[in-house]
C-alpha cells in the first residue's frame, strides 16, 4: 500500500517538517549559494510564498542541525557545519498596533525568548537597545559570529502606509530597532531580511547600504515557490491523485495546474513558478480551489489601490522600467509597486534592448481572485452578481460559439445590474467615458477566467475590448448611446482586428449598442471574419 504524503499547509518551520515527514522541495542548495553572495540579504516575495520556511531552514543551517539536512542538496556544498548563534525574530507578529508605544512592547515580547539565552541590561528600554545588546552578548558568549534572521520585516508598516497620524511615529521605532545590524556588522556572519515591499522602504533603513537585494536576481528566481520541473522530478504521486479524483489525465491535469496556480516570474530570467501554498493546499484537500484568498485581500493595497485611483482594467500587459514596480514605497506614485510585490502582478516578459518588463496577472487563480476582492471595492459591483447563474450561461453560449446567445445573456444581466452605492457617480462618469461599462465587462470574464484586454492599441486607434477564448477572439466595440453598427464601422475602419490575422483563432468582430438612459444593450451585430 503507497505510503500517504503529508503537506505542510500552515506548517513554515523547516525542523518540524523533516523531523515529520512532510512534503519538502528541497531548496538547501539555492539556500547555501545565497549565502555566500553577502553578508547582508534582503528578499521580498509576495505572502505565503515560503519565505518562512527559508528563513526557518537557513536557522537550522546555521545552528549546524546537520541530520535535518541529510539527503538533500546542501550536503554536496556544505563541508564545516559550524554552529553559529541564530537570532530569529518574525515582526509579523508585531503588526496590527494602534500606536508607537503599543509597537514598542509588541517587538519587546518578540526579543523575549531571546533574552531568556542571552539576558538583558537595565539600561536597555527600547527594542533598539535589547537587540543591540543581544547580537553583542550571543556574540561574545559563543565566541561565534551571530546570524541574524528577521521575517516580514515590513509587517508593521503595511497597516499605516501613508496614514500621516502614525507613519512618522512607526517609522522612529523601526529605525531604532533596526539600525544596530550595522553598528555591529563585524560581529555578523550572515543576515537574512524579508519582507513584501522593497527593503528601504519608509528609509526604515536609511542608516543600512550595506544589504544585497536579490529580489529580482536570475540566480535566486527560484528560491520560494515550485518550479514545473520540481512537480516533474518531486510531486508526480501528487499530480497523478489530483487527477483520478477529477477522472482526467495526467497531462490534463498539470495543464489544469499550470493554468490555476503557475505563471509566476520573480526576474528577467526566472522559470515559471507555481504559488507553493495554493499547490500544497490543493493537494492536501484533493480539491482545486483558489486557496491564496482564503484569508481575503490584504486591506493595506485595497486602501492603496482606492488611494491611488487604480485602473482595474489595465492589469494585463503593463510594459515599464524596473524602476516602476521595483522601488521603496515611499516614492511610489501609483499602486503599481504594490500590486506587483504583493504578487498580484507578475513579471511575464523582458525586453533586453530596451530594458523594459512586461507585468500582467500571474494565472487564474489570481485573476478570479483579484476580480472577486479587489474589482468589487475599486468598481461598486460585487462578483457574488456575475457568479449566480448568468455566468455559467454565458461561458457555455461563447464555449458554443453561440455569440447572439452570449450577448442576449448579457443583456439581460446588465438590465438587472443592481443599484449599488457608487452606480450613479460612475453612470455619471460614462457620459465621456466608456469606463464603468469596461469595468463591468472586465468583471465578467475575468470571473469566468477568460483573459481579456480593455483600451487595446492598435495603429489607428483603441478597441474597447478583446476577450480572447481557446478557439476565438472577440474584438468588442461599444457606442454609448449609439449604434450597434456604428461600433462595428469603427471596427472596420480603424482596423482593430488586423493585429490577429497571423493568429490561427477565428476572429469575430461584435458591434453593440448601448443607452445610457436605459442602461441596457440597445442592439448588436456580429460578424465572423
Amino acid at each position: 500500500m503507497e505510503e500517504e504524503r503529508r503537506y505542510p499547509v500552515g506548517i513554515q518551520t523547516f525542523s518540524r517538517i523533516r523531523r515529520e515527514g512532510y512534503v519538502y522541495i528541497d531548496k538547501t542548495d539555492l539556500m547555501w549559494r545565497m549565502t555566500r553572495v553577502s553578508p547582508f540579504i534582503f528578499l521580498s516575495r509576495p505572502r505565503r510564498f515560503g519565505k518562512s520556511l527559508l528563513a526557518t531552514t537557513l536557522c537550522s543551517f546555521f545552528r549546524g542541525e546537520r541530520e535535518l539536512f541529510e539527503g538533500l542538496k546542501v550536503m554536496e556544498f556544505e563541508k564545516e557545519w559550524k554552529r553559529h548563534p541564530v537570532l530569529h525574530i518574525d515582526v509579523s507578529k508585531a503588526k496590527g498596533q494602534e500606536s508607537k508605544e503599543d509597537l514598542r512592547q509588541a517587538l519587546m515580547r518578540q526579543l523575549k525568548p531571546l533574552t531568556s539565552l542571552y539576558g538583558i541590561e537595565p539600561e536597555e528600554t527600547t527594542p533598539g537597545a535589547v537587540f543591540d545588546g543581544l547580537i553583542q552578548r550571543a556574540f561574545k558568549q559563543t565566541g561565534e559570529q551571530v546570524v541574524v534572521v528577521i521575517d516580514e520585516y515590513d509587517a508593521p508598516m503595511l497597516d499605516v502606509l501613508h496614514e500621516e497620524e502614525h507613519l512618522p511615529a512607526f517609522r522612529h521605532v523601526m529605525q531604532e530597532f533596526y539600525q544596530c545590524l550595522k553598528a555591529n556588522e563585524a560581529m555578523i556572519r550572515f543576515c537574512f531580511i524579508t519582507g513584501i515591499t522593497k527593503f528601504s522602504q519608509l528609509s526604515i533603513f536609511s542608516t543600512q547600504n550595506n544589504i544585497t537585494n536579490i529580489s529580482l536576481d536570475p540566480n535566486f528566481s527560484a528560491i520560494c515557490g515550485i518550479t514545473g520541473e520540481e512537480i516533474d522530478e518531486q510531486m508526480h504521486p501528487d499530480v497523478a491523485r489530483l487527477a483520478k479524483e477529477y477522472g482526467v489525465t495526467y497531462e490534463e491535469m498539470r495543464q489544469v495546474l499550470r493554468d490555476t496556480y503557475d505563471g509566476y516570474r520573480f526576474s528577467r530570467k526566472s522559470p515559471d513558478i507555481y504559488n507553493p501554498f495554493s499547490l500544497m493546499k490543493a493537494f492536501n484537500q484533493c480539491d482545486l480551489q483558489n486557496w491564496w484568498f482564503e484569508s481575503g485581500t490584504p486591506s493595506y493595497l485595497l486602501r492603496q489601490m482606492r488611494r491611488f485611483h487604480t485602473d482595474i482594467t489595465k492589469m494585463d500587459d503593463i510594459e515599464v522600467p524596473s524602476s516602476a514596480f521595483d522601488q521603496p514605497t515611499e516614492n511610489m506614485l501609483d499602486a503599481l509597486p504594490l500590486l506587483y510585490q504583493s504578487g498580484y502582478l507578475t513579471i511575464k516578459d523582458y525586453d533586453f534592448f530596451g530594458r523594459i518588463y512586461t507585468l500582467g496577472i500571474p494565472n487564474q487563480e489570481v485573476r478570479v481572485g483579484f476580480t472577486e476582492g479587489l474589482l468589487p471595492t475599486v468598481a461598486g459591483i460585487r462578483g457574488s452578481d456575475v457568479q449566480a447563474g448568468f455566468a455559467l450561461r454565458f461561458w457555455r453560449a461563447l464555449h458554443t460559439n453561440d455569440t447572439d446567445l452570449a450577448l442576449r445573456e448579457l443583456r439581460a444581466y446588465l438590465e438587472g445590474l443592481p443599484y449599488v452605492e457608487g452606480f450613479k457617480k460612475k453612470l455619471e462618469e460614462v457620459t465621456v467615458a466608456e469606463g464603468f461599462y469596461e469595468w463591468t465587462f472586465y468583471l465578467i470574464f475575468s470571473m469566468l477566467n477568460v483573459y481579456v484586454q480593455t483600451q487595446v492599441k492598435c495603429a489607428r486607434g483603441r478597441a474597447d475590448m478583446v476577450v480572447f477564448m481557446p478557439d476565438t477572439i472577440y474584438v468588442m466595440e461599444l457606442k454609448l448611446n449609439g449604434t450597434a453598427q456604428d461600433a462595428l464601422d469603427q471596427i472596420n475602419d480603424k482596423g482593430y482586428a488586423l493585429r490577429y490575422a497571423t493568429d490561427p483563432r477565428p476572429v469575430v468582430k461584435v458591434g453593440m449598442g448601448f443607452s445610457i438612459e436605459k442602461r441596457a444593450l440597445t442592439d448588436y451585430l456580429i460578424v465572423e471574419d
